[in-house]
């Protein structure tokens, strides 16, 4: 079995082609489920590694590596999909389709080909099977629960014992790995209300049915309600992202109808539920108290991504072995980011696990953050990145 060493000696070997593998990717972004030119450009890479499978209603492949000998199957998880904003780093290889890499998905990608080729290169020494999955649409379209329904848990013919994903961030140093047992990352999800007036001229307000008033009302009412019905050890984010009403040209007219959305964060699935149960009815109640209705709808959210403790101590320890103690950062808290990874983690137990790439020029404390338009990301760790999935798999199957 390759020794830490030797795991990174052959993913160093590796650098250049995983280097300009990721930089292709960042070039043509694409979005949500449908990523022909990506999984075009994967597909010519995993060529000749083992079998292949794609999605039959997203861009998605799955990778089937089979071990020489008889044994389980670990899943290993890499995201394909870009965000629809302009890119502003200025780099050479910069996006210019309106889209962007600038969650680190290439770097994603590019850190799943390079673990395969590693797997595959040593499989006669696997005690059983990797499946590595390229999944589309992680921003927003669920695309984990979508290939979930498609069987893709089950490609070996068997459902994995266990499942392990990175993300690279742009706050953390270059090269930390960062990791927790537990909720590592929220569901989350959205909270749309729509209050339905009757509207009016703006001088006579007795005569029509404001929606605005109870609308305002409400945003503030529901801080309030997370203050003092859920446990502030156990927290709830609700931070309204958008408020329409009316027409911005006038002043004297009454709205007849006025809508706010935001965005939801749980840690827990008591919470969620709870949330699910008592937003909608505080909204309808204030509205009543103004004569009018309201229509309150949550959104299809992620879940609660839930690290298991085993498969965390793993992680730490195979990061001590391939670059020592010093660059493992144990997490106290979660974060508040939603992350469909959580889906595969509910049906089969892994960890997730965070990577620094912030560009050591940059401070990491002050850089722009993932999702931003100026977001940049080091594909030195790279690397890294393929050397720790495959020993994590490895160290299920040696």
């Amino acid at each position: 079995m390759l020794t830490a060493n030797q795991m990174m000696s052959q993913a160093a070997q590796q650098a250049k082609d995983l280097i300009e593998l990721r930089r292709k990717l960042h070039q043509v972004p694409e979005f949500a489920l449908d990523l022909p030119k990506t999984q075009a450009l994967l597909l010519a890479e995993l060529e000749g590694l083992g079998e292949i499978t794609l999605g039959r209603s997203l861009s998605s492949i799955v990778l089937h590596i089979k071990g020489a000998k008889p044994g389980p199957t670990v899943l290993l998880r890499a995201d394909m999909d870009a965000l629809k904003v302009e890119e502003e780093t200025g780099l050479p290889y910069a996006s210019s389709n309106g889209y962007m890499h600038a969650c680190g998905h290439d770097l994603h990608m590019a850190a799943g080909v390079g673990a395969a080729r590693l797997l595959a290169a040593h499989k006669d020494q696997l005690k059983g099977d990797v499946v590595v999955w390229f999944q589309p649409g992680e921003e927003g379209h669920h695309g984990a629960d979508v290939m979930i329904e498609e069987g893709m848990l089950d490609v070996s013919g068997q459902r994995p014992i266990a499942a392990y994903g990175l993300h690279v961030f742009t706050s953390l140093p270059l090269g930390v790995i960062a990791c927790k047992p537990g909720p590592m990352m929220a569901s989350a999800g959205d909270f749309v209300v729509k209050f339905k007036g009757s509207g009016g001229h703006g001088s006579m307000p007795w005569l029509s049915k404001d929606p605005v008033t109870p609308m305002v009302e409400a945003i503030a009412s529901l801080q309030n309600l997370l203050n003092k019905s859920f446990d502030q050890f156990d927290p709830v984010i609700l931070n309204v992202g958008w408020i329409r009403a009316g027409d911005d040209a006038t002043t004297n007219v009454i709205a007849d109808e006025a809508s706010f959305g935001a965005t939801v964060r749980t840690f827990s699935e008591e919470n969620t539920r709870k949330l699910r149960e008592l937003a909608p009815k505080l909204v309808q109640s204030i509205a009543h108290g103004y004569g009018i209705e309201a229509e309150a709808e949550f959104g299809r959210a992620t879940k609660v991504l839930m690290n298991d403790p085993d498969a965390v101590q793993r992680v730490q320890q195979v990061t001590a072995e391939l670059v020592g103690d010093e660059a493992y950062m144990p997490m106290a808290n979660p974060i508040a980011g939603g992350e469909d990874f959580a889906s595969i983690v509910h049906e089969v137990p892994g960890a997730f696990v965070f990577l620094g790439a912030c560009p050591p020029e940059i401070d990491y404390q002050t850089a722009p953050t993932n999702h931003s338009a100026k977001a940049e990301f080091d594909d030195s760790v790279l690397p890294l990145g393929a050397a720790l999935l495959a020993s994590l798999a490895l160290s299920h199957l040696g």
